[in-house]
């Protein structure tokens, strides 16, 4: 059976209702299942995770795409997470039986339905970009939702579907195909936002940090502290615990120190096996040690 799962991006982590709309779309679609909703205040962005086969998922993605437009006014929105779009991005990743180059083609399918019926500017990312610096959203996401109303007239900033004018209400959208992240944020006991733009530097590849990571520092005023947000893109080549230690010892230089993290949305267990094989130092450990495997295999 094959297996693909979807995780949109819309740009609303505040009004129940709004979210309570954008989900019920993917609820009451056929064939897939919905798996997690993370909203965050601050941020001002919920991600929704769900899974089922690919023409269910393209089709449940688009449901979802159609109602964050149609309920999310990008006009008034402010946040603290990088934005350009009501519903932001919408990467596809295969799951079970699917390659990734499906996944390439249902990323471009969906895309120019959303260009063709909602008129609202796509952009091909990761591995469905269409130019080589397209893969990275950061680089499509810069200047954000403000920013793009003059970028787009540039050139070689013609959007890959949709029309080349980005709607006042909706903005612009990413669509994309890539292997699983991991959304990772630490927490400092600070609320001096410098500090947390710095570690973020320090950790990120675009910087000169680690090659799969994104990072940015936020303001977390509902928890009086900054936040060093990252998208771990490749947890097996850089794994969380290195980061994270990372983190630790540039917060050590400013006399900080790390409050929490937390997980937003689902991650591949392996990344929390690693981890704690790491801190534990097992020697030698094996996955088929796990009790879970051995019960439900």
């Amino acid at each position: 059976m094959k297996l693909v799962e979807c995780i949109p991006n819309f740009s609303e982590g505040r009004n129940k209702d709004k979210i309570a709309d954008i989900v019920s779309t993917i609820k009451n679609s056929d064939g897939v299942r919905l798996l997690d909703v993370s909203s965050d205040y601050d941020h001002n962005r919920t991600v929704v995770t769900f899974i089922g086969g690919p023409e269910d998922v393209c089709q449940a993605a688009y449901k979802a795409c159609e109602k964050g437009c149609e309920v999310i006014d990008m006009s008034k929105h402010t946040g603290e997470h990088p934005r350009m779009g009501a519903t932001d991005v919408i990467p596809f990743v295969p799951v079970k039986d699917v390659t990734m180059d499906e996944c390439i083609t249902l990323a471009g399918k969906l895309g120019k339905r959303i260009g063709d019926n909602l008129h609202i500017p796509v952009y091909m990312y990761e591995s469905a970009s269409t130019k080589p610096e397209r893969a990275d959203l950061a680089y499509i996401r810069r200047g954000q939702y403000e920013g793009f109303f003059d970028k787009i007239k540039k050139t070689g900033w013609e959007p890959d579907f949709g029309p080349r004018e980005v709607s006042i209400k909706s903005g612009v959208t990413a669509v994309g195909a890539r292997p699983p992240l991991v959304a990772f944020n630490v927490n400092l006991n600070s609320r001096n936002l410098g500090i947390a733009k710095k570690i973020a530097k320090a950790v990120r590849n675009s910087s000169g940090g680690y090659r799969y990571v994104k990072a940015i520092g936020v303001n977390i005023t509902e928890k009086n502290m900054v936040q060093v947000s990252m998208n771990m893109t490749d947890y097996k080549k850089t794994p969380l615990y290195r980061v994270y230690e990372q983190i630790k010892m540039e917060a050590a230089r400013y006399g900080v120190s790390i409050a929490e993290c937390e997980i937003i949305g689902l991650l591949p267990s392996q990344a929390l096996i690693d981890t704690a094989v790491s801190y534990l130092q097992i020697h030698s450990f094996d996955n088929n040690q796990l009790l879970e495997n051995h019960i439900f295999e």
